[in-house]
């Protein structure tokens, strides 16, 4: 096995998210070519709703946009109601790419391909 570093998954990726009345829209996008081949692979549908479980959600779909080097998760019954409906705090998925960036995430080590040169940095 090789070795691997431990990083949140912004480090390679930025996102945006939203709402579909009751379910939740979050759209990752790789900063990289290579960070994409990455996320395409280790990034879920089942992780996705493994970090998210705590929302009762009733299931994830994954859907590709390669042209956008990015990935698209609707999580069904995520948002307790929807915008008109909900107590949540955050009724319409507004921070759920935030909650998605944050989680921790394994690179290479070697993975400074993924990273974006320095100069297109956030």
């Amino acid at each position: 096995m090789s070795a691997t570093v431990t990083r949140p998954l912004s480090d390679i990726a930025h996102g945006r998210s939203g709402d579909k009345g009751n379910h939740s829209n979050i759209a990752i996008i790789a900063r990289t070519p290579a960070g994409f081949v990455w996320i395409r692979e280790h990034l879920t549908a089942e992780r996705v709703a493994a970090y998210f479980a705590p929302l009762n959600h009733t299931g994830v779909e994954r859907y590709e946009a390669a042209n956008v080097m990015g990935l698209n998760f609707l999580l069904r019954d995520a948002l307790a109601g929807g915008a008109s409906r909900s107590l949540r705090s955050d009724t319409q998925g507004k921070t759920f790419a935030l909650a998605l960036l944050q989680m921790p995430v394994e690179l290479p080590l070697d993975h400074a391909a993924m990273l974006p040169a320095p100069e297109d940095r956030p």
